[in-house]
This record gives structure tokens, C-alpha cells and sequence, in this order.
């Protein structure tokens, strides 16, 4: 019999978060409150247009851009495509024959270079390490005359590797011309964000993996990066995301922000001993393979593991049954039921790649939790353990 929800232990906040209550409440009441249309321009609507302008500057604030910068969009998603379509869309005709990316961004990143490959642009996935990041070097030797973008994540959705975007930055200001983009969805509130030190033209974020709502996010676009907006319609947000602007979310998704800038180092510290804890526990398992690389190499709320032989739905069930969720993978691609592409990428290993585990930290994990993931994790993979011995 399954246990109540109201006594799971949640470990899948890279997938998403539980709002944060203070969030909750502004949202609530905004949506109570202000319910105009920002592009009115009667008094109600002029009420709207001021929340969403002060919404702008909380955002920009908490990561020391412009106001002007910030796009609001409905998500993650969207930021990526828009920041990916829409610079290849807007340099078309000109430099936009090739592009760079890693072997493993994100399925927003990744199948957006995927689709422009098919339709004829130049790409390069670059490689990663053992650790799951890209060489600089690598990416130095890329560069050609022609490349117009290159786009690299923060930190890793399923093993929370994190990139050398310092170093990235360094080889792009070489490259006058060239747009750095950075998904920042998984890097804001764990590590620090430095746009203007990376040098990064293009930063998505999304409000759901920060304790806001979902259907909400942003691109910040610095520096007049040349942008083709995706859809056709009003002037809203620069004339670059046209639609009437969610009001109620985007102060919400403002408040999660600065909530989570400002948590941002209590939470590593938190988060890196809850890590050192679990993995203290797990140390002497003999079929456990650890994936995520060790600090500082990685964001602390994230740890992967596998266990070869397993299939990682079966385990992700198993505990589900004992209370415990966890994932396998990105939650977009989960219910693909292949190998982890990131895996793949980093270990060459189909076994290992099927077997892994995300377990993912949020404010709610503590200590306790935490004994009680690794007590359920020693009980299920010793259950089958003998089903993992029969099918070698």
C-alpha cells in the first residue's frame, strides 16, 4: 500500500519546487486584486503596467542587470527557444551558419539545435568530461568565422555539474560578435550568478524551479543582443514576447527570485553538509556509482547515482512505496525510458546511463530526511539486488 502524500519526503526539486508561502501569498493576492490588463490605458490598467514595471526591477536587481533587460516569458522553455531561435532568426542572412552547444544541455537547449541542424545550420555539441563539463579548450577550438551563438547551461538538471562560464565568457569576448547564452534555470539561488563577469548576452530563468509558479520565467538580454521574437501579435515586453503579461505571476515569479538570491549561500551551506551526509551513508555500497563530481565541481542540491544492473524506474517506484520520491532523469525527458543522454555523455556506459537516480534537495530536506533516503535506498536496492544478479 502506498504511503500518503502528506507523508512522502520530496526529492525531486530539480523538477520542481513547492512555492514559498510568502509567494503564495502575493500571488493570491494580486490575482484578487489586480486583474486589469497592463496595456489598458485606463486607471486600472495603469495600476497593472506599475507592478509589472516594479516586478522588472526586483528581477534585474537581484541579478544586477537593467530593468530593460528583462523579458518575461512563460517559462524556461520559452526563454531557451527565444534565445535560440530568435538570435539565429535575427543574424539569418549573416553570421548564423553555425552555432555551439554541449552534449548535455537540457531538452529545450538541446532540441532547439537539433531542429536548426535539420534545417541546415552548422552545429557543435561539444564533449564533456568524466565530470560532465566541457573543456574550454575545446570550446576555443570550435569558434569559426561564421559562429553566431554559443549556449551553455549553469548547472546540470540531472547531475548538477556545473560549466567553467568564466572561462567560457573569457574565449567569447575574443569573438566580437558572437551571443553567449546561459541557461541559469538550475544555477539561480544555488550558486552566484555573475552576468556581467561571464559576459553572458542571454539568461533564462524559470520561476518553479526557485519556490514561484509555474508558466513563468524570463530571458534577460543584455547588451541589445539582435533578437527575432518567436511569436507575432502586440508590443508587449520590448516587441521581442507579445501577449498580455501574466500579471500576478510575474510578481510572483519577481518575489521567488530575490527570496531565492537572498537564501542563495545559507542554502550551499545547508545543502553542501545535507550532501556530504547522504553520501557519507552511501560510501560502502557496493553496487552504487556515484555520477555527480564532487564540490566545487558541482551545485551542492543535486546528487546522482547509479546502480548497474537496476533499471532506474524500478527503484524509483520502490521507494515510492516506502515514501520516498526521487527521479531518473530531467522530468521533460523521463518518460522517454532511454538511457540518460547526460549520462551517455559522460560516462559512455548504457548500463550506468539506465540505472541512474536523481535525488534533488529543497528547503524542506534535513537531516532526518535525509537518514530516511538512505535507509529506504539500502533496503530497496538490497531487495534487488538478486533480480540485478540473475540478469547479468
Amino acid at each position: 500500500m502506498k504511503t500518503s502524500t502528506a507523508s512522502m519526503l520530496y526529492f525531486d526539486h530539480s523538477a520542481s519546487t513547492p512555492p514559498h508561502p510568502d509567494v503564495i501569498r502575493t500571488m493570491t493576492e494580486v490575482m484578487e486584486q489586480i486583474y486589469a490588463n497592463p496595456s489598458s490605458i485606463h486607471h486600472m490598467g495603469g495600476q497593472a503596467e506599475q507592478l509589472v514595471r516594479r516586478a522588472r526591477e526586483v528581477v534585474a536587481g537581484a541579478l544586477n542587470a537593467s530593468p530593460n533587460d528583462v523579458i518575461f516569458t512563460s517559462g524556461a522553455t520559452e526563454s531557451n527557444n527565444l534565445a535560440i531561435l530568435g538570435t539565429v532568426g535575427a543574424l539569418a542572412g549573416g553570421r548564423s551558419r553555425h552555432i555551439i552547444t554541449s552534449a548535455v544541455e537540457h531538452a529545450s537547449v538541446y532540441e532547439c539545435f537539433r531542429e536548426l541542424e535539420r534545417e541546415g545550420t552548422a552545429v557543435t555539441y561539444l564533449p564533456v568530461d568524466e565530470h560532465g563539463r566541457i573543456r574550454p579548450e575545446d570550446l576555443e577550438a570550435a569558434i569559426r568565422p561564421e559562429t553566431a551563438l554559443i549556449s551553455l547551461m549553469h548547472v546540470n538538471n540531472e547531475t548538477g555539474s556545473v560549466q567553467p562560464l568564466a572561462e567560457a565568457g573569457r574565449i567569447v569576448r575574443e569573438h566580437p560578435g558572437i551571443v553567449f547564452h546561459v541557461d541559469g534555470v538550475q544555477g539561480l539561488g544555488k550558486l552566484p550568478v555573475d552576468l556581467e563577469g561571464w559576459g553572458v548576452h542571454l539568461y533564462s530563468l524559470s520561476g518553479h524551479k526557485i519556490r514561484g509558479p509555474k508558466g513563468v520565467g524570463a530571458l534577460l538580454r543584455r547588451g541589445q543582443a539582435p533578437l527575432k521574437p518567436l511569436f507575432a501579435g502586440g508590443a508587449q515586453e520590448h516587441r521581442l514576447r507579445p501577449g498580455t503579461v501574466n500579471v500576478p505571476g510575474v510578481i510572483a515569479l519577481s518575489k521567488a527570485v530575490r527570496l531565492a538570491v537572498e537564501e542563495q549561500q545559507a542554502n550551499y551551506e545547508r545543502w553542501s553538509e545535507l550532501r556530504g551526509l547522504l553520501l557519507s551513508r552511501l560510501e560502502e555500497w557496493d553496487p552504487l556509482v556515484l555520477n555527480s563530481p564532487p564540490l566545487p565541481l558541482a551545485a551542492p542540491h543535486i546528487v546522482n547515482l547509479s546502480f548497474p544492473g537496476m533499471k532506474s524506474e524500478v527503484v524509483v517506484h520502490a521507494l515510492e512505496e516506502l515514501g520516498i520520491i526521487v527521479s531518473t532523469q530531467s522530468a521533460c525527458s523521463s518518460k522517454l525510458h532511454q538511457p540518460s543522454r547526460v549520462l551517455m555523455a559522460m560516462t559512455n556506459d548504457t548500463e550506468r546511463a539506465a540505472s541512474g537516480l536523481r535525488i534533488s534537495m529543497g528547503a524542506d530536506t534535513d537531516a532526518a530526511s535525509i537518514e530516511r533516503l538512505s535507509d529506504a535506498l539500502a533496503e530497496v536496492t538490497k531487495r534487488l539486488a538478486p533480480m540485478r544478479t540473475s540478469r547479468r
